[in-house]
């Protein structure tokens, strides 16, 4: 357990110690120092103006006073000259000062700006890394499942017993393995045998020949390759979004086999992907303010989860990339938007997915809830 730093902290500020020592802080100290230097230089400035007018008109009575004045008028002209010396000398500070302060703001800001699209960019790469590394496991799963008896079984001898046989045996999966939604058995014809929720899933005797992940599965070259289908609601599984994973079933079971059917396991994509998204490492300020949007969208950009539900509405973000695998830029209304091409992981290649980071401005931030209404 990490150890809890407060009463340090506390005692730390109580000291008198600056704790916020934050690029954004420092930025903005350095058009503190702007803004302060051109204000007093501005202020020496008015007093060497006055300081003026008295010594001119100190020159004058000097004047008028004649032979009396004369040691007078010698003290105002130099009180004159030293004026117009202070003067050029606080202009010079004004313009050395204030141009470096005001450069070393806009530099600095353009660092901070730099540092917190990589830091997005950063997170990106990991939630989508997250997304590979779980979906990698699911690819695990149906080659593993394609091989046991009981699946093998109700293909080779697809009578009552071994199909209830295999019903049940999907079902004790299902129990271990809740991410799944069901699993299902088909024949070489695309007709569903099994699954392991026959009861809430009524899917005995449907036809998925039509199906990609179907399709795919049956033209796999042996036990080592499996098929996947995009994310996308399924009408059997009564409408809710699902990953399908999916491989022959072959002949005893064996890697290069007879295919005899197919195996789809079907993941529920929905609270798995929405605790990835919604579980990126943002700051405590982030999260309070709620500008920073987490996404994963597809290979079109389809947005496909989002810790921000209402995004699952606009259907496909404007994504620009340039061609990068990973990189971040800002759009015309101040929106930070960062991103990372999924990489893949062991023998899951990806599909092309998105991790997409978003960070906007308050006012942009307020004009897209009046727009979307409150999430």
């Amino acid at each position: 357990m990490p150890k809890d730093f407060t009463a340090d902290i506390s005692a730390y500020r109580a000291a008198g110690a600056d704790l916020d020592a934050s690029p954004e802080t420092i930025i903005e100290l350095a058009k503190e120092v702007a803004e302060v230097s051109a204000m007093r230089t501005s202020a020496i400035g008015d007093i060497t103006r006055r300081t003026k007018i008295l010594a001119l008109n100190a020159k004058i009575e000097a004047a008028r006073a004649g032979v009396h004045g004369a040691g007078f008028g010698v003290v105002a002209a130099e009180v004159q000259t030293i004026s117009s010396e202070i003067d050029l000398a606080a202009s010079r500070m004004r313009d050395e000062i204030v141009g470096s302060a005001n450069r070393l703001h806009q530099l600095g800001q353009g660092l901070v700006g730099s540092m917190r699209g990589q830091r997005l960019a950063d997170l990106a790469l990991n939630m989508i890394d997250i997304v590979d590394r779980n979906l990698y496991e699911r690819s695990c799963d149906v080659r593993w499942w394609a091989t046991d008896s009981a699946v093998v079984d109700a293909l080779q001898k697809p009578d009552a017993d071994s199909l209830a046989h295999a019903s049940r045996r999907l079902g004790v999966i299902l129990k271990s393995y809740t991410v799944y939604l069901d699993i299902w058995v088909a024949d070489a014809q695309g007709r569903v045998i099994a699954s392991g929720r026959p009861d809430r899933y009524r899917v005995a005797g449907r036809s998925v020949v039509g199906e990609s992940w179907f399709r795919d599965a049956m033209a796999t070259r042996d036990g080592s390759e499996f098929a996947v289908a995009d994310v996308a609601p399924h009408e059997g599984l009564g409408g809710q979004p699902v990953a399908i994973y999916s491989t022959a079933i072959r002949a005893n079971g064996a890697e290069n086999g007879r295919p005899l059917g197919v195996l789809g396991i079907f993941f529920d994509w929905a609270p798995q992907a929405g605790t990835v998204v919604k579980s990126v490492r943002l700051t405590e300020e982030e999260r309070q303010e709620g500008r920073t949007k987490c996404l994963i969208v597809d290979s079109n950009f389809r947005v496909m989860a989002a810790s921000d539900e209402r995004y699952l509405l606009i259907g496909r973000y404007p994504l620009q990339t340039d061609g990068k695998d990973m990189g971040y830029y800002q759009t015309e209304d101040g929106t930070l938007v960062a991103f990372a091409l999924t990489p893949g992981y062991e023998t899951y290649k990806g599909l092309g997915w998105y991790g997409l980071i978003l960070q906007r401005p308050p006012e942009v931030e307020a004009a897209w809830n009046a727009k979307h209404g409150h999430a």
